[in-house]
């Protein structure tokens, strides 16, 4: 049983994944299993070019990021359990929390963020209810979103990035990601503001 399943490995979700690992060093957070699906296939960032990002070297591609963001991951916070190669097709609701079934196994999870893209081919089951059109897109290139409110879909179902209905911009997608790790801190800290930053 995970505590947080993170499903998708763009910005929105590999920020939120990066923000929780980087709380092990906390009481409230020392002992929760944490997981992130990787699939990255489909990510926007496959093809981007950033120039205009705070801190990005311009010419950087998004495809870079992707790699490097797995590895800064692996390397700094190791207790985040990164899902290689598998695809979430069912994110079902049960008593406990969520069961979340890939192409490959099935996992259980008390929270679940889910941080895909929003495009109209997304098609896992058991988010049909939530979906409709994407407030902040272009309406003939049929975006969709996970309708919510700060993010939150329903009880322990969060939504980050694109699909949270955000505009596909790296530092917003990145920053929802954050967002909702910070909220989930929050939780875990007894609803405590919470935030966390290393300190030269």
């Amino acid at each position: 049983m995970f505590d947080v399943l993170v499903v998708g490995g763009g910005a929105a979700g590999m920020s939120c994944a990066l923000v929780l690992g980087s709380a092990k060093s906390k009481l409230f957070a020392k002992d929760k299993r944490i997981g992130i699906v990787m699939h990255q296939r489909a990510s926007h960032l496959q093809t981007a070019l950033f120039n205009n990002v705070l801190g990005l070297a311009p010419g950087t591609t998004g495809a870079s990021v992707l790699e490097d963001g797995k590895m800064q991951l692996a390397q700094l916070y190791p207790h985040v359990e990164q899902i290689e190669n598998e695809k979430v097709i069912s994110i079902i609701k049960t008593s406990e929390g969520f069961l979340i079934t890939t192409n490959k196994n099935t996992y259980e999870s008390k929270l679940v963020v889910v941080a895909v893209g929003y495009t109209n081919l997304v098609s896992i089951e058991g988010l049909d209810a939530y979906l409709e059109p994407h407030p902040r897109a272009a309406i003939e290139k049929e975006r969709i979103w996970l309708k919510n409110h700060n993010h939150i879909v329903d009880k322990n179902l969060y939504v980050a990035g694109t699909m949270a209905g955000w505009r596909s911009q790296f530092a917003i997608a990145s920053g929802s990601g954050a967002q909702v790790a910070t909220d989930i801190l929050t939780l875990w800290n007894d609803g405590k503001h919470t935030k966390i930053h290393d300190k030269i």
